[in-house]
């Protein structure tokens, strides 16, 4: 379950919020009832029905990057959003992207192939630049060589680098709230923890110098 309270239908009374809930889960509460059309649990959409207008602005976000005046080629866009949820180690996002990757034909090698991009060779020389780039928005927090929009400007127009930087830009941040409030598939256990030590092994022990090291 998500950390934050999710909306029921009965007390969703703004229109973005109703609307929504029609269209993804028809005339079903969707916290008694969850689940959408593709898979997913949904509770996204319930939580951030808590802030109707937030809501809104975000499903606007959506509508902006699937606009026709968009100027970059969708396979390029989905794989900096794709890159970017893997990055950011959101399950939603970078599912949800595999998924979108597909859709436009991509095939099953590529995908599989973008978290080790860097020694791949089934992209083009356009999508490695791409993904360098992501990997700079999203790993490196913004921090761009002056090389890699060299490399982009062969191909992209400033307007088309802009687009990408918002586009992806956009992802990194919903992979970054998706994970912090555990909605959808990033509702799971944080896997860096601690692994116990084996029954018997004192604390004191690991810090003795004259004790062989553990194994």
């Amino acid at each position: 379950m998500p950390v934050l309270r999710q909306v029921p239908r009965s007390e969703a009374k703004a229109e973005i919020v109703l609307a929504m809930y029609d269209r993804l889960f028809g005339d079903r509460d969707p916290v008694l009832q969850p689940g959408t059309a593709t898979g997913t649990p949904g509770d996204w959409w319930t939580v951030f029905a808590l802030a109707p207008d937030i809501l809104k602005h975000a499903v606007d976000g959506f509508a902006v990057y699937r606009h026709p005046d968009r100027k970059i080629d969708p396979v390029l866009r989905e794989l900096g959003q794709t890159r970017a949820g893997w990055v950011k180690e959101s399950q939603f996002v970078f599912s949800q992207h595999c998924k979108s990757l597909r859709g436009l034909g991509v095939s099953e090698e590529k995908i599989a192939a973008i978290p080790y991009w860097t020694v791949s060779d089934v992209f083009s020389d356009q999508e490695r630049a791409v993904l360098a780039y992501t990997d700079c928005l999203s790993s490196a927090g913004g921090r761009v060589p002056d090389q890699v929009f060299d490399k982009l400007k062969t191909f992209w127009s400033d307007e088309q680098i802009f687009e990408f930087t918002y586009i992806t830009c956009l992802y990194d941040m919903h992979a970054v709230i998706t994970r912090a409030l555990r909605m959808e598939y990033d509702n799971r256990p944080d896997p860096i923890v601690e692994v116990a030590a084996p029954e018997g092994f004192a604390a004191a022990d690991f810090l003795n110098p004259s004790r062989p090291p553990a194994r």
